[in-house]
C-alpha cells in the first residue's frame, strides 16, 4: 500500500478555473487575432497535465494550460487553441477541417435560428397551412444536426422543429407543430430547406404544471415538515483548491464546462495510510437517441456533453428546494461565448445524509445486539439541457463504496401522436405523443487501485454441472476471466449471470494473499438500441457496450471523440481500440455505459417524476476486514448498548 495523499502543488494544478485565468487567456486570444467580433468561444477548459508527471513524488507541475474551441460566424472557421496565460502565449492553434466535425453549439445559435426561420416564406406557408400565423407564439427549437447530407457538407447546420407557446406563461412543449423540419445554416444565416412531411393536428390541451390555476386543486395537506440538522456542523472540510476530506475519504472537486463535476485523486484512509482508488472520474459523454424513424425525426440524437456542453447549463441550487440539510455550496466559474468569466453561483452542492443501517446483528448465542447507522458524502449538481433536467449525485460511503446516481426529470420531448397503435411513441395527452428514446451516459473512470498498475477480471455466477464434484446439483461457483486486451475488454453486462468487473492491482496483496481490488457493479439495462449500420451507431459506438477498457492516454478524454457535433462517426473509442493495446497490469481507464430506456408514461406528463440510473464501485479484497468496525454507535438512548429489547433464544 502506498500513501498518495494529494500534495498542495498537485492540487493546484487540477483546481477549477479562476476568473483571472479566463480573463488573461481572453486577452491573449484577442491580441493574437483569434478572438474577434464575430468569434464565439464554444468551449474553454483546463488542459490537464499528463498524470504520469503529476504522480512523481515531489513533482512541480508546469504552468496551467487551457484549451479554447472557437467558431467564427463570419467565416465559419473553427479553431482548437491551447493558451498559457502564465507564459503569455498561444502554445498551439489548429483550424478544424469540417469533415472532422464542428465545435459544440454556442448559445447565440439558439436565438439566431428563430429569427432566421421566422423570415422564411416556405416555413411561413407551412405554418399558415395549419392556421398558425401569430409569429409571437411560434417557438423554433434548434437541434443538433447529426450526420450531414451530401449537399450540407462543410456547413454548420441546425435542424429545427416548431412549437406553439400560446402565452408567455404557456408550456410550449404541449403544442408541437409536428411534420415540419427546417434546416438552417447558422453561418450564412439562411434556411437551406423546409420539409413539410405530414400535416398532423397540433395538440391543444395545455400542460402548465407550474401554474396553480392549471393544476386546479389545492396543495396536498397533511405533510409535516422534515428537518435535517447538524448542530455541530458538517463532518467534512474543503480547501481553496477543492480538496475535500470526509470520514477517511480524500478527493478533489473541480468543474468543467463539458463534463460538469470532475473528481481527481479519490483515496480512502486505511489505518493511517491514504490509499488511492480512482485518479479521475467524470461523465465524459451522454447521448439521447430517439427511436422514431419517421422522416421528420431520423436525426434526433443529442450528445449533451459533446454537442451542447452539459456543464455549462448547470443550475444555481437553492437551499430547501434542491438541497436539504447542512449544505456547502461551490460556485462554477466558466467562460461565456465572448470569452469572459461567467460565474454560476451555488452550482455544486456538498452535504452528508443518513442512508439507514450500515450493519446490524442480534446474536442468539451470546446475546449481543449491535447496529450502526450509515451515512454518505454527497457531491451533486443539476443541469437543464433543453427540455430535460438531470441531477448528477456522486456518493462516497463509510464502507468504501462509490456510487453515481443520475436523476432524470423535466419535460419529455413531445410530438404529435399519429394514432392508436403507433409503434414508436406513447400518447401522453389527447393527440400529444412522446417518442421512445434512451439516455445513455459514459462514465470515464481513470482507475488507480493502490497504484497505476491495474487489471480487469470479469466475474460471473455459474451453476456447477451435476457430477462427482457436485452430486446434489446445488453447487454454485464464480468464474474469473482476465480481460487482457482492448478487444477482449469490450463487454456487455449480463444480470442473469451476475456479471461484474473487478479492477485489481496484481502487485499489491491483501492479508489473505489476494490482489486488492474494487468491483464495478453495472445496472445492466439496455445499451444502444440501433442497427450497426445506422448513423447513430457510428457516431455513438461507445454506447453499444457497457464496458470498454483502454490504457491511459492523456488525450483520450471523450468516448465519441473531441468534435461530436456533425461528426460522421468512428471517432473516440472505436478508433482508439482498433490498436488492441494491452490492458493487463498497466495504467488503465474504464469507460462504463449506463442509462435509461424510456417508454414515456401518461404519468410522465406534464413534468416527469425522477427516474434514476447509475452504477456502484465497491471494495473487493481491498480492506482486510469490514472497514466500518470503528464507526461509533448512535448516541441515541434507544440505541445505547443494552437498550435493545432482547428476543427469545433459538434459531430462525
Amino acid at each position: 500500500m502506498t500513501d498518495t495523499a494529494v500534495t498542495t502543488t498537485t492540487a493546484g494544478a487540477l483546481a477549477s478555473l479562476t476568473a483571472g485565468e479566463i480573463d488573461a487567456s481572453r486577452a491573449i486570444l484577442v491580441r493574437e487575432g483569434l478572438l474577434g467580433e464575430n468569434t464565439h468561444v464554444s468551449y474553454f477548459g483546463l488542459l490537464e497535465e499528463d498524470k504520469r508527471t503529476l504522480l512523481v513524488p515531489g513533482a512541480t507541475p508546469r504552468a496551467r494550460r487551457f484549451r479554447a474551441l472557437l467558431v467564427d460566424f463570419g467565416s465559419g472557421a473553427s479553431h482548437d487553441v491551447v493558451v498559457c496565460p502564465a507564459e503569455d502565449s498561444i502554445l498551439s492553434s489548429r483550424q478544424l477541417d469540417p469533415a472532422e466535425g464542428q465545435v459544440p453549439v454556442v448559445l447565440a445559435e439558439f436565438g439566431l435560428v428563430e429569427e432566421i426561420v421566422h423570415q422564411d416564406e416556405r416555413w411561413l406557408a407551412a405554418m399558415a397551412k395549419r392556421g398558425l400565423t401569430d409569429l409571437s407564439t411560434l417557438r423554433v427549437n434548434p437541434l443538433s444536426a447529426g450526420v450531414l447530407a451530401p449537399d450540407e457538407q462543410g456547413r454548420r447546420i441546425q435542424r429545427c422543429f416548431t412549437f406553439v407557446q400560446k402565452t408567455p406563461d404557456d408550456l410550449g412543449w404541449a403544442h408541437p407543430v409536428d411534420g415540419v423540419t427546417v434546416m438552417v445554416d447558422v453561418v450564412t444565416r439562411e434556411v437551406l430547406d423546409v420539409i413539410d412531411y405530414v400535416d398532423l393536428p397540433v395538440p391543444h390541451e395545455d400542460g402548465n404544471f407550474h401554474l396553480p390555476e392549471w393544476v386546479g386543486r389545492p396543495a396536498r395537506q397533511g405533510l409535516k415538515p422534515i428537518e435535517i440538522t447538524q448542530p455541530e456542523g458538517p463532518s467534512f472540510t474543503i480547501d481553496d483548491d477543492g480538496v475535500l476530506s470526509w470520514a477517511g475519504w480524500n478527493l478533489q472537486v473541480s468543474f468543467d464546462q463539458r463534463e460538469g463535476l470532475v473528481f481527481h485523486n479519490i483515496s480512502i484512509d486505511d489505518g493511517g495510510v491514504q490509499r488511492p482508488v480512482v485518479y479521475r472520474a467524470s461523465i465524459a459523454e451522454m447521448m439521447v437517441p430517439y427511436g422514431d424513424p419517421s422522416p421528420q425525426r431520423w436525426f434526433q440524437n443529442f450528445f449533451d456533453c459533446g454537442e451542447y456542453l452539459l456543464g455549462g447549463f448547470a443550475n444555481s441550487l437553492e437551499l430547501g428546494c434542491d438541497c436539504v440539510g447542512d449544505i456547502t455550496y461551490l460556485d462554477a466559474v466558466l467562460a461565456d461565448n465572448a470569452g469572459n468569466a461567467r460565474v454560476i453561483p451555488q452550482a455544486i452542492c456538498i452535504h452528508e445524509e443518513d442512508t439507514g443501517i450500515l450493519w446490524k446483528h442480534f446474536d442468539n448465542w451470546n446475546g449481543s445486539s449491535e447496529s450502526r447507522r450509515n451515512r454518505r458524502l454527497v457531491v451533486s449538481f443539476f443541469v437543464t439541457v433543453g427540455n430535460y433536467d438531470y441531477g448528477f449525485y456522486w456518493y462516497f460511503s463509510l464502507d468504501g463504496s462509490i456510487e453515481l446516481e443520475v436523476k432524470a426529470t423535466g419535460v419529455v420531448f413531445t410530438s404529435a401522436y399519429p394514432g392508436a397503435g403507433y409503434p414508436y411513441a406513447s400518447e401522453l395527452a389527447p393527440g400529444l405523443g412522446a417518442p421512445y428514446h434512451q439516455h445513455l451516459f459514459s462514465a470515464r473512470l481513470d482507475m488507480m487501485v493502490d497504484g497505476v498498475s491495474n487489471a480487469v477480471d470479469e466475474l460471473e455466477a455459474v451453476l456447477v454441472p451435476r457430477g462427482d464434484a457436485n452430486p446434489t446439483g446445488t453447487g454454485i461457483t464464480q468464474t474469473v476471466a482476465r480481460l487482457h486486451t482492448e478487444s477482449e475488454a469490450q463487454r456487455m453486462a449480463d444480470n442473469a449471470r451476475g456479471r461484474v468487473w473487478l479492477v485489481s492491482n496484481p502487485g499489491v496483496k491483501n492479508r489473505l494473499g489476494g490482489s486488492v481490488g474494487y468491483v464495478l457493479y453495472p445496472e445492466g439495462k439496455p445499451a444502444l438500441l440501433a442497427d450497426e449500420q445506422s448513423d447513430i451507431y457510428a457516431r455513438a459506438t461507445y454506447s453499444a457496450k457497457h464496458l470498454w477498457v483502454t490504457p491511459y492516454e492523456p488525450t483520450e478524454l471523450y468516448p465519441a471523440g473531441d468534435f461530436v457535433n456533425m461528426h460522421p462517426g468512428g471517432a473516440g473509442l472505436p478508433a482508439w481500440t482498433a490498436a488492441d493495446r494491452s490492458v493487463d497490469d498497466t495504467d488503465i481507464v474504464l469507460w462504463h455505459t449506463f442509462g435509461l430506456t424510456h417508454f414515456p408514461r401518461i404519468e410522465d406528463w406534464p413534468i416527469m417524476p425522477v427516474d434514476s440510473t447509475g452504477f456502484v464501485l465497491k471494495p473487493h479484497g481491498f480492506f482486510g476486514r469490514n472497514p466500518t468496525l470503528d464507526i461509533p454507535a448512535s448516541t441515541s438512548d434507544h440505541c445505547a448498548p443494552g437498550g435493545a429489547h432482547r428476543h427469545h433464544e433459538g434459531h430462525h
